[in-house]
Protein backbone atom coordinates (compact mmCIF):
# COMPACT_ATOMS: atom_id res chain seq x y z
CA UNK A 1 0.00 0.00 0.00
CA UNK A 2 1.51 3.50 -0.51
CA UNK A 3 1.15 5.20 2.85
CA UNK A 4 2.78 8.29 2.21
CA UNK A 5 4.25 10.64 -1.45
CA UNK A 6 6.77 13.31 -0.94
CA UNK A 7 6.94 14.95 -4.07
CA UNK A 8 6.76 18.36 -6.05
CA UNK A 9 3.43 19.31 -6.85
CA UNK A 10 2.66 19.96 -10.02
CA UNK A 11 -1.27 20.40 -11.00
CA UNK A 12 -4.07 21.62 -8.38
CA UNK A 13 -7.76 21.44 -8.58
CA UNK A 14 -10.75 21.33 -6.77
CA UNK A 15 -10.33 17.53 -6.05
CA UNK A 16 -7.12 17.11 -5.56
CA UNK A 17 -3.41 17.39 -6.87
CA UNK A 18 -0.69 15.90 -8.60
CA UNK A 19 2.59 15.11 -7.01
CA UNK A 20 5.23 14.24 -9.17
CA UNK A 21 7.40 12.09 -7.45
CA UNK A 22 10.80 10.52 -9.09
CA UNK A 23 8.93 11.91 -12.71
CA UNK A 24 5.88 9.83 -11.97
CA UNK A 25 2.33 11.86 -11.55
CA UNK A 26 0.34 10.66 -8.38
CA UNK A 27 -3.16 11.92 -8.84
CA UNK A 28 -4.32 12.33 -5.30
CA UNK A 29 -8.01 13.22 -4.56
CA UNK A 30 -7.09 15.40 -1.27
CA UNK A 31 -8.67 17.02 1.36
CA UNK A 32 -8.98 20.91 1.13
CA UNK A 33 -6.00 20.99 3.94
CA UNK A 34 -3.59 18.80 1.84
CA UNK A 35 -4.30 21.13 -1.50
CA UNK A 36 -3.41 24.18 0.78
CA UNK A 37 -0.47 22.54 1.90
CA UNK A 38 0.76 21.80 -1.53
CA UNK A 39 -0.46 25.23 -3.21
CA UNK A 40 2.64 27.26 -3.66
CA UNK A 41 4.97 24.30 -1.94
CA UNK A 42 8.52 23.41 -3.33
CA UNK A 43 7.83 19.98 -2.30
CA UNK A 44 5.30 18.46 -0.37
CA UNK A 45 4.79 15.58 1.94
CA UNK A 46 0.92 13.93 2.39
CA UNK A 47 -0.02 10.49 4.17
CA UNK A 48 -2.14 9.13 1.81
CA UNK A 49 -4.63 5.93 1.64
CA UNK A 50 -4.81 3.78 -1.79
CA UNK A 51 -8.54 2.39 -2.29
CA UNK A 52 -8.31 -0.67 -4.53
CA UNK A 53 -11.81 -1.61 -6.80
CA UNK A 54 -12.13 -3.60 -9.17
CA UNK A 55 -11.86 -0.99 -11.66
CA UNK A 56 -9.92 1.38 -10.33
CA UNK A 57 -6.97 1.77 -8.10
CA UNK A 58 -7.62 5.91 -6.33
CA UNK A 59 -5.24 7.65 -4.08
CA UNK A 60 -6.65 9.23 -1.35
CA UNK A 61 -3.86 12.51 0.15
CA UNK A 62 -4.31 14.06 3.60
CA UNK A 63 -2.05 16.89 5.39
CA UNK A 64 -1.76 14.76 8.43
CA UNK A 65 -2.08 11.11 9.81
CA UNK A 66 -5.00 12.11 11.80
CA UNK A 67 -7.27 13.03 8.48
CA UNK A 68 -6.18 9.79 7.50
CA UNK A 69 -6.97 7.39 10.36
CA UNK A 70 -10.21 8.86 10.27
CA UNK A 71 -11.12 8.45 7.15
CA UNK A 72 -10.15 4.78 7.13
CA UNK A 73 -12.15 4.18 10.37
CA UNK A 74 -15.07 5.77 8.04
CA UNK A 75 -14.40 3.42 5.54
CA UNK A 76 -15.59 0.49 8.26
CA UNK A 77 -19.41 2.31 8.30
CA UNK A 78 -21.95 0.47 6.36
CA UNK A 79 -22.66 2.87 3.65
CA UNK A 80 -19.93 4.80 3.63
CA UNK A 81 -17.58 4.84 0.39
CA UNK A 82 -14.57 6.68 0.00
CA UNK A 83 -15.92 9.51 -1.84
CA UNK A 84 -18.86 10.09 1.19
CA UNK A 85 -15.89 9.92 3.96
CA UNK A 86 -13.30 12.25 1.96
CA UNK A 87 -16.29 14.95 2.22
CA UNK A 88 -16.79 13.98 6.05
CA UNK A 89 -12.57 14.44 6.15
CA UNK A 90 -12.90 17.58 4.43
CA UNK A 91 -15.65 19.49 6.34
CA UNK A 92 -13.99 19.52 9.91
CA UNK A 93 -11.06 18.67 11.57
CA UNK A 94 -10.21 15.32 13.23
CA UNK A 95 -10.52 16.48 16.32
CA UNK A 96 -13.87 18.26 15.71
CA UNK A 97 -15.20 15.45 14.07
CA UNK A 98 -14.04 13.13 17.34
CA UNK A 99 -15.79 14.80 19.48
CA UNK A 100 -18.89 14.97 17.66
CA UNK A 101 -19.15 10.88 17.37
CA UNK A 102 -18.34 11.12 21.16
CA UNK A 103 -21.10 13.38 22.13
CA UNK A 104 -23.25 11.71 19.79
CA UNK A 105 -23.61 14.62 17.62
CA UNK A 106 -25.29 13.31 14.29
CA UNK A 107 -26.27 17.35 13.22
CA UNK A 108 -23.03 18.36 12.62
CA UNK A 109 -21.87 15.43 10.47
CA UNK A 110 -25.44 16.73 8.37
CA UNK A 111 -24.07 19.84 8.02
CA UNK A 112 -21.20 18.58 5.38
CA UNK A 113 -22.75 18.18 1.60
CA UNK A 114 -23.71 14.54 0.69
CA UNK A 115 -24.40 13.82 4.25
CA UNK A 116 -27.86 13.02 4.86
CA UNK A 117 -29.22 11.99 8.78
CA UNK A 118 -29.35 8.26 8.15
CA UNK A 119 -25.49 8.33 6.95
CA UNK A 120 -24.84 10.55 10.03
CA UNK A 121 -26.44 8.52 12.57
CA UNK A 122 -25.08 5.80 11.22
CA UNK A 123 -21.25 6.88 11.61
CA UNK A 124 -22.15 8.29 14.95
CA UNK A 125 -23.38 4.81 15.85
CA UNK A 126 -20.66 2.71 14.23
CA UNK A 127 -17.47 4.64 15.62
CA UNK A 128 -18.75 5.84 18.61
CA UNK A 129 -16.96 2.57 20.44
CA UNK A 130 -13.99 3.23 18.21
CA UNK A 131 -13.64 7.22 18.79
CA UNK A 132 -14.25 6.92 22.33
CA UNK A 133 -11.08 5.62 23.84
CA UNK A 134 -8.84 8.24 21.70
CA UNK A 135 -11.12 10.81 22.45
CA UNK A 136 -11.22 10.39 25.91
CA UNK A 137 -7.57 11.80 26.35
CA UNK A 138 -7.68 14.64 24.38
CA UNK A 139 -11.18 15.96 25.93
CA UNK A 140 -12.18 14.33 29.07
CA UNK A 141 -14.56 16.69 30.24
CA UNK A 142 -17.00 16.02 27.23
CA UNK A 143 -19.90 14.33 28.27
CA UNK A 144 -24.14 14.46 27.74
CA UNK A 145 -24.43 17.93 29.31
CA UNK A 146 -21.60 19.58 27.15
CA UNK A 147 -22.02 23.45 26.90
CA UNK A 148 -21.16 23.47 23.23
CA UNK A 149 -24.20 21.60 22.43
CA UNK A 150 -26.53 23.25 24.78
CA UNK A 151 -24.86 26.91 23.24
CA UNK A 152 -25.70 25.64 19.49
CA UNK A 153 -28.85 24.36 20.20
CA UNK A 154 -29.70 27.58 21.34
CA UNK A 155 -28.41 29.02 18.49
CA UNK A 156 -30.54 26.61 16.06
CA UNK A 157 -33.64 27.74 18.02
CA UNK A 158 -32.93 31.20 17.17
CA UNK A 159 -32.55 30.57 13.39
CA UNK A 160 -29.54 29.54 12.56
CA UNK A 161 -28.46 26.75 10.73
CA UNK A 162 -26.51 23.94 12.48
CA UNK A 163 -23.45 24.84 9.80
CA UNK A 164 -23.88 28.65 11.11
CA UNK A 165 -24.28 27.91 14.49
CA UNK A 166 -20.95 26.26 14.29
CA UNK A 167 -19.28 28.56 12.68
CA UNK A 168 -20.19 31.71 15.23
CA UNK A 169 -19.61 29.36 18.31
CA UNK A 170 -15.85 28.78 16.91
CA UNK A 171 -15.15 32.14 17.62
CA UNK A 172 -15.98 32.31 21.25
CA UNK A 173 -14.58 30.81 24.12
CA UNK A 174 -15.05 26.98 24.91
CA UNK A 175 -14.74 27.30 28.39
CA UNK A 176 -17.74 29.72 29.22
CA UNK A 177 -21.22 28.96 30.13
CA UNK A 178 -23.28 28.02 27.39
CA UNK A 179 -24.98 31.35 27.68
CA UNK A 180 -22.29 33.56 27.52
CA UNK A 181 -21.10 32.10 24.52
CA UNK A 182 -24.36 32.10 22.59
CA UNK A 183 -24.18 36.21 23.39
CA UNK A 184 -20.61 36.16 21.64
CA UNK A 185 -21.84 34.55 19.30
CA UNK A 186 -24.82 36.88 18.65
CA UNK A 187 -22.76 39.91 19.34
CA UNK A 188 -20.81 38.78 16.14
CA UNK A 189 -23.30 38.48 13.88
Amino acid sequence: MIARVRGRPVALDAEGLVVDVGGIGYRLFATPSAVRLADGAEEVVLETHLHVRDDALQLYGFAEAGERELFEQLLAVSGVGPKVALAIVSGYSPGELKRAIVREDADLFQTIPGIGKKTAQRVVLELKEKITPLTAVEAPHLGAGDGHIVARDALVELGYSVAEAEQRLSSTDPDLPPAERVRQALRAA
